[in-house]
């Protein structure tokens, strides 16, 4: 299963703050077994909307010049509430720091006025060729899908 949890980002002010939305469709396969009776989208995919946001954030921000940006801890992890099908989620991340290989952030979650998740972020940043040369095809195919994606993300808005 493939999950992709921003639909579009909405707003950019390059390294400082980014903000996205997700809508909530009752087709999301994992709704089917969470929970069929009460169908709410998991926490950790609320939080993986955050981590999405911000990794956007640092691509745009270094050019992307890494193949990888994944969440290296979540800290202060709060969820508020639900994200039921016909709901859109505002996510909202704000840079607390990008450097070349880390950055952290705060970020929050809401659905209308309603907060449904914050937390602190701290994400690393990498190619893989760094560690094996012979994978530096890969980091070229991931970079240039990562472009492609975020064409479709931030489309006319550039």
């Amino acid at each position: 299963m493939k999950f992709i949890l921003i639909d579009k980002v909405t707003a950019l002010d390059p390294g400082k703050q980014l903000s996205a939305v997700k809508s909530v469709s009752l087709a999301e396969e994992y709704l089917g077994d969470h929970f069929p009776v009460f169908p709410v989208m998991p926490g950790v995919l609320l939080l993986e909307g955050l981590v999405e946001s911000a990794s956007w954030l640092v691509r745009q921000f270094q050019g992307f010049s890494n193949s990888m940006v994944l969440l290296e801890n979540a800290t202060n992890v709060k969820y508020k509430s639900f994200a039921a099908p016909g709901m859109q989620i505002q996510y909202t991340v704000t840079a607390t720091a990008i450097e070349e290989n880390a950055s952290s952030f705060k970020g929050v979650g809401f659905c209308g006025d309603e907060a449904i998740v914050e937390a602190k972020l701290t994400l690393r940043h990498f190619n893989l060729a760094s560690e094996n040369p012979k994978m530096a095809h890969v980091d070229g195919t991931v970079i240039e899908n990562m472009k492609q994606r975020w064409k479709l993300l931030y489309a006319g808005n550039e």
